[in-house]
């Protein structure tokens, strides 16, 4: 499994349009274009995830947990996360460590690099059984005994 980006490389430093918009910072807070491929036989739905594992929580940041997505949907476009474009009829955002539903981007503390890991996971069923409310780990947690694959790509902000 492979997950690209039109927005940025592997080992990139994310660009501004994708840096949240508050905690100091005055990005776009747009999510980013993802696309992947080679997804393994027997994918029934996908999760996207953006964990920051760098955050000084004990526990990283999510900045970013969409789940049920279709399984013939393999690209979700910039701004899906944002509100700019659409997600599947089916997927939905999950509370992130931000409070809320949807993409944060990045914010670490001033003074400090954070990686950013934008995650793809293959699932064998057609949906996880959380909601809106659901936090970045009890997806994780979901996603653990359904997965069948996953591919990230990881960036930097300081």
């Amino acid at each position: 499994m492979r997950v690209v980006s039109q927005d940025f490389n592997d080992g990139d430093k994310m660009p501004e349009r994708h840096v949240f918009n508050g905690m100091g910072y005055q990005g776009d807070n747009l999510s980013p274009h993802l696309a992947w491929d080679d997804v393994p036989a027997g994918t029934k739905s996908f999760v996207v995830t953006c964990y920051d594992p760098d955050a000084p929580t004990g526990s990283g940041w999510w900045h970013w947990v969409v789940a049920n997505i279709p399984a013939d949907v393999t690209v979700l476009p910039q701004g899906a996360g944002s509100g700019v474009a659409d997600l599947p009829e089916s997927a939905i955002q999950t509370r992130t460590d931000f409070g809320q539903t949807g993409y944060g981007g990045a914010a670490p503390p001033q003074g400090e690099s954070h990686r950013y890991i934008f995650t793809v996971h293959a699932l064998d069923t057609d949906k996880i059984d959380v909601d809106e409310g659901a936090s970045g780990a009890m997806v994780g947690f979901n996603v653990h005994f359904h997965a069948l694959a996953s591919a990230s790509i990881t960036v930097k902000y300081a």
